[in-house]
């Protein structure tokens, strides 16, 4: 299986601010293709996600929107549930949180490697993988809906320091 660029970990990039806005200029883009509003609540719960640069969990989204006087549990949970339909943002089972999808334009199944010292986590997009799932499932006459692949190991900086 070949991928023809390497997965980057949120953390290795230097400019969060320049992330969040390439996050938010999609995501106007793809709910105007969709005749989708892009609220407020939902720019500003994206804009965390994406401003932690690894998986957030719905609580601390929760407490960061507390602390600038804004929404409730229900308001947060329905934005990030808006924005992983979307495909603006993916849910990873194993952390209970959150992270920016890094390509919201094509629909794709989830592939993550996830560091288990920092956090931090890389999104793949390899369609051998997605296809080698649905073809070992159809074979076993399983009725597929839906993928989230998550390994779990350590990204290069806890490597280093491992070493």
């Amino acid at each position: 299986m070949q991928n023809s660029t390497p997965a980057v970990f949120l953390c290795q990039r230097q400019n969060h601010q320049v992330c969040i806005d390439e996050a938010v200029r999609n995501a106007e883009t793809l709910c105007r293709n969709h005749q989708q509003r892009f609220t407020a609540t939902r720019r500003r719960v994206l804009e965390l996600v994406w401003q932690q640069h690894k998986p957030i969990g719905a609580y601390e989204v929760l407490e960061l929107l507390q602390q600038s006087g804004r929404s409730a549990p229900p308001t947060v949970y329905r934005a990030l549930d808006f924005l992983q339909r979307m495909g603006l943002v993916h849910r990873i089972a194993s952390l209970n949180a959150y992270v920016g999808c890094a390509h919201p334009d094509k629909p794709h199944d989830g592939q993550f490697l996830i560091c288990t010292s920092c956090k931090s986590s890389a999104e793949l997009d390899v369609p051998a993988i997605t296809s080698a799932i649905e073809q070992s499932a159809v074979a076993s006459g399983f009725e597929a809906h839906h993928q989230t692949v998550e390994i779990m190991g350590l990204c290069p900086d806890c490597a280093g320091r491992a070493l």
